[in-house]
């Protein structure tokens, strides 16, 4: 990926092995200060020269989305871990911390009052359900929306832009003659 002078085939004739680490593991690591002066100043000569796209492609940066499971007691737990919320006394003290996000829901009404203040003024309730059926957008596989509270079926931010897009493919059909004047 990097050249063949940085390759690690010819300079590295070991095999890396990747393991986690146990707890006794972990606490001897934490005490370790720092790393040797010469392998922090590659490291950082190494990412300095990384663009943005290479240091976000998932071969050189590895990213993990955590689902908060929990024990009913903590002898039942492998581990214990304690969450912090955002803007907190603790996460102050930190780097980071975890965000519940939850996505935008939109009711089929809001898509099409999108649409309209984006001057795509025909494009009528009709029209959004005759795409949804067409594309097949309820099927959970395309993460375009999902059944919220009380059976109503909301659309994420994916389906307002797929609608977007639809609209501004076909504009002649979802603008009006005067709509289409004042762009």
């Amino acid at each position: 990926m990097f050249g063949a002078q940085h390759a690690l085939e010819r300079r590295l004739p070991i095999a890396l092995q990747f393991v986690t680490f146990s707890p006794d593991q972990r606490a001897i690591l934490k005490k370790a200060v720092t790393l040797p002066r010469h392998v922090e100043t590659t490291m950082d000569n190494f990412e300095q020269k990384l663009t943005p796209e290479q240091q976000a492609d998932p071969r050189f940066a590895f990213r993990v989305f955590m689902v908060h499971k929990t024990a009913n007691r903590a002898p039942g737990a492998d581990l214990a871990v304690e969450i912090v919320p955002p803007g907190s006394d603790v996460d102050q003290k930190f780097n980071m911390a975890l965000k519940e996000v939850e996505k935008k829901k939109y009711l089929p009404a809001a898509i099409v009052t999108a649409m309209k203040n984006e001057d795509f003024d025909a494009f009528m309730m009709d029209n959004h359900t005759r795409l949804w059926k067409r594309l097949g957008a309820k099927d959970p596989a395309k993460g375009y929306g999902a059944i919220a509270v009380g059976n109503q079926w909301c659309w994420y931010d994916t389906w307002l832009n797929r609608v977007r897009e639809e609209c501004e493919q076909h504009s002649e059909r979802y603008k009006t003659a005067q709509a289409a004047s004042l762009t």
